[in-house]
């Protein structure tokens, strides 16, 4: 069994543990409060250009054009691709995507950024990509599991959304990853391999979180007013 299939099944009990978010089944139903999904944009707004900030750290690290290669394609794809989703959530709740930009991050946001630039900066090629990878791979689940079980049409509120995450570009990226991952994790001591793992772990926990985050609209616990 390939690595990235050894982590996957070890972190089932999260993936199905964001599959049944109420947000994620709000998705799926067409049903959720337009308060929750600004919350989501605004942190995920953020949470992207951090994502896109790791894979520059990953190319600096990288050694050869291959890596180099890859890495810029998932910047490019989160620039010019990933917009699409939040559009469609936009447009539902009918606010203009660029006055959801620029907003400071809640507690859970800032806390995963800051984890996988940790792991960005701490460790090689394999450690920031078993950080990186839970994210589109958690997407892709959702999109397919939502398509599946809700076969949203285009009367759905969130059927671009749905339809985006299950697509196969997306498929495709997530298996160049998890591809790129097991050749890493081969050449990896047990060590490393158990860093790998831990970051793996806590970016799955994070995507759960991130959901929760959204949905009950998580601020800082002392607002900016109590700073003196």
């Amino acid at each position: 069994m390939s690595f990235s299939n050894v982590l996957r099944n070890e972190n089932q009990d999260v993936f199905e543990k964001i599959f049944s978010h109420p947000f994620v089944q709000g998705i799926g139903t067409g049903d959720i409060s337009k308060e929750a999904l600004a919350h989501y944009i605004k942190a995920d707004y953020e949470y992207l250009n951090a994502f896109m900030h790791v894979y520059g750290v990953a190319i600096s690290k990288s050694s050869n054009r291959e890596d180099i290669q890859l890495f810029n394609q998932q910047i490019d794809f989160v620039l010019n691709s990933e917009v699409h989703p939040h559009n469609n959530f936009c447009e539902h709740i009918g606010v203009p995507y660029e006055e959801l930009q620029g907003f400071p991050l809640p507690p859970t946001a800032d806390h995963y950024i800051k984890h996988m630039l940790y792991h960005a900066h701490q460790g090689g090629i394999g450690e920031i990509l078993a950080a990186l990878l839970p994210c589109p791979w958690t997407y892709l689940e959702i999109g397919q599991e939502l398509l599946d079980t809700f076969k949203p049409d285009s009367s759905h509120p969130f059927s671009p959304w749905i339809h985006f995450y299950a697509q196969k570009k997306v498929n495709s990226l997530t298996e160049v990853l998890c591809s790129k991952l097991d050749d890493y994790a081969e050449q990896a001591s047990e060590e490393e391999k158990g860093r790998m793992r831990e970051a793996f772990r806590k970016s799955c926990q994070l995507e759960y979180a991130f959901w929760d985050m959204a949905y009950t609209q998580e601020e800082w616990p002392v607002g900016k007013e109590a700073v003196r």
